[in-house]
């Protein structure tokens, strides 16, 4: 694996932590959605460090739909911006993939989280996995940039 991988692998770990994750990919899932092209990974650099993150994934149950994962700013690095960049580059990315529709599952907790989803137009929809932690279920329609 790449640096950048180990980077992604130790910003994921970091989020799981921070936020006490149940169900944590392993190195080899991170790997499989790096190789799969309609979903990915972003790194948010800042003075040449990794300090953030964002993970796309296809989602399979909803057609022309993908799944934004594991939004992680490091704590030192939060006010700069990056976590609203790490989720425009996501949007623009699946775009490109034909993409109509973006969910992402949270919790109550995370409210900073929660606010920049809604203040990016992400709205509340039905639970549409079965995540045990999750609580708050968003999805945005990212049609097409005409």
């Amino acid at each position: 694996m790449s640096t950048s991988n180990d980077e992604a692998i130790r910003l994921l770990q970091e989020y799981y932590e921070a936020v006490c994750v149940v169900q944590r990919d392993t190195p080899e899932a991170i790997q499989g959605i790096i190789d799969d092209p309609f979903s990915a990974v972003w790194l948010a650099y800042l003075e040449e460090k990794a300090v953030g993150c964002v993970v796309l994934r296809k989602l399979a149950s909803i057609p022309f739909a993908g799944e934004c994962k594991r939004l992680y700013v490091q704590p030192a690095a939060r006010g700069n911006g990056i976590a609203n960049n790490l989720l425009e580059v996501q949007e623009d990315f699946a775009r490109t993939k034909g993409l109509r529709w973006i969910y992402l599952d949270s919790y109550d907790d995370l409210k900073a989280a929660i606010a920049l989803y809604l203040q990016r137009g992400y709205v509340s929809c039905a639970r549409y996995n079965d995540n045990p932690q999750a609580t708050v279920f968003l999805r945005k329609y990212i049609g097409s940039r005409s």
